[in-house]
C-alpha cells in the first residue's frame, strides 16, 4: 500500500507542476527584466468592452509593474488573433491627442506613456518606460506571436481635412454600431467579407464621418453600393472594391469633395521571370547549341564503337568472313 500511495503522490506532482507549467505559458507574455527594470508580479486587466475586443479577436492580456531605481513603468498587453485585430484595438484605445512616434509603425505618444502595435500584440506602456532597443527582448519571447501584413484599405483615407485619430477599422456588426451606428449590419454585409476604415473629417458645418467598405469583388461592391444609396441621408460612390459613404453629412459640398478624394489602386503581383538581357540571351543559347552538338557527337562516337566491336566479336566467334560483310571488287588486283 505504500508503495501505490507514492506512485498516488508522485503522479499528483507531476500534474500538479503540468498545470502551473501550462499557466506560467499562458500568462507570461513579459519576461521577468526589461532592461534594468524588474518585474512585479503579474495581473489581469478588465475588458471595458468585451463584446468589441472579441470582433477584433481578443485571446488574453497581461499587465505587470516593473521597477529599477527610482522608476518605474506600467506595462499592459492585449493579444489578438492576427495583425489586423492588434490595429484595430490600436485605433480605438489611441486616445484623441496622442501624437505619432516611431516606436513601431503603428505607435503614438500620449500623455503619460506611449500606445503601440507589435504584430498581433497591443502594448500601453505609463510611467519611466526604456528605451525602444530594451524591447527587442519582449518581442523575441512572445508567444503565439503573427506578424501578417496590415490591409492596404487603412491607408484609403484622404488625408485633407482628416481629424487626428479619428479613424477606427470595422470588422462586423460590433465595431460598426460602436463607430458609425447609422448603417446596419444588413448593409455592410460583413458576411460576404467586407471591412471597412472609418474616419472623421472638419468641414465648415461640422463634423461629417465617412466610411469606405472594402469588398472581395467589384461585382458584390455594385450590388451593395444599391443598398447604401437606400440608407437615409446616406451619400456614397462606389470605386472598384471599394464602397465610400456618408451619412447626414452636415455639408453636402464637402462630402462630395471628400468623397472624390477616394481612391482604389489595384496592386498586382506579376510572378514571370524578368527577361534576361538579350547578349546574354545569344551566348547562352549558342553555348547550348554547342553542348548539345558535342553530347550528340559524343554519342555517335560512342554508338560506333559499340557497333564496330560487337562485329569484330562476331566475326571471331563464327570463324572465317562475315556473312554481313560487305563485296569486295578488289579491282586494284587486275
Amino acid at each position: 500500500m505504500t508503495g501505490v500511495r507514492g506512485q498516488g503522490s508522485g503522479a499528483s506532482k507531476i500534474a500538479g507542476t503540468l498545470v502551473l507549467l501550462a499557466v506560467s505559458l499562458h500568462a507570461a507574455i513579459f519576461p521577468d527584466q526589461i532592461g534594468d527594470f524588474k518585474k512585479g508580479a503579474p495581473k489581469t486587466v478588465a475588458v471595458a468592452d468585451q463584446e468589441l475586443y472579441n470582433e477584433y479577436g481578443f485571446e488574453t492580456t497581461e499587465q505587470a509593474e516593473y521597477h529599477a531605481e527610482g522608476k518605474q513603468f506600467t506595462a499592459t498587453a492585449w493579444r489578438m488573433h492576427d495583425s489586423t485585430g492588434a490595429m484595430a484595438l490600436f485605433e480605438a484605445r489611441r486616445p484623441p491627442g496622442a501624437t505619432p512616434d516611431t516606436m513601431t509603425p503603428l505607435s503614438v505618444r500620449t500623455s503619460d506613456g506611449v500606445i503601440f502595435a507589435y504584430g498581433n500584440y497591443l502594448f500601453q506602456f505609463t510611467g519611466s518606460f526604456p528605451p525602444a532597443a530594451d524591447l527587442e527582448a519582449v518581442y523575441a519571447q512572445l508567444p503565439k506571436l503573427e506578424q501578417s501584413p496590415l490591409p492596404a484599405l487603412r491607408t484609403f483615407l484622404p488625408a485633407e481635412n482628416l481629424v487626428p485619430n479619428s479613424e477606427r477599422y470595422l470588422l462586423g456588426p460590433v465595431s460598426l454600431a460602436r463607430f458609425e451606428p447609422r448603417i446596419s449590419p444588413s448593409v455592410a454585409a460583413f458576411h460576404l467579407g467586407s471591412e471597412a476604415q472609418l474616419g472623421k473629417y472638419k468641414t465648415a458645418k461640422g463634423s461629417l464621418t465617412l466610411a469606405i467598405f472594402d469588398y472581395p469583388t467589384p461585382a458584390i461592391a455594385r450590388e451593395r453600393y444599391g443598398e447604401f444609396q437606400k440608407v437615409p441621408g446616406a451619400v456614397s460612390r462606389r470605386v472598384g472594391d471599394l464602397v465610400a459613404v456618408t451619412v447626414a453629412p452636415p455639408d453636402p459640398d464637402a462630402a462630395e469633395r471628400v468623397l472624390s478624394q477616394v481612391k482604389y489602386e489595384t496592386n498586382i503581383t506579376w510572378n514571370e521571370k524578368v527577361p534576361e538581357n538579350p547578349t546574354r540571351s545569344l551566348l547562352k543559347l549558342i553555348l547550348d547549341i554547342l553542348i548539345f552538338s558535342g553530347v550528340v557527337a559524343g554519342l555517335c562516337v560512342v554508338a560506333g564503337l559499340g557497333f564496330g566491336g560487337f562485329r569484330i566479336l562476331l566475326r571471331k566467334r563464327r570463324g572465317g568472313e562475315d556473312p554481313e560483310s560487305l563485296v569486295t571488287l578488289r579491282l586494284y588486283d587486275k
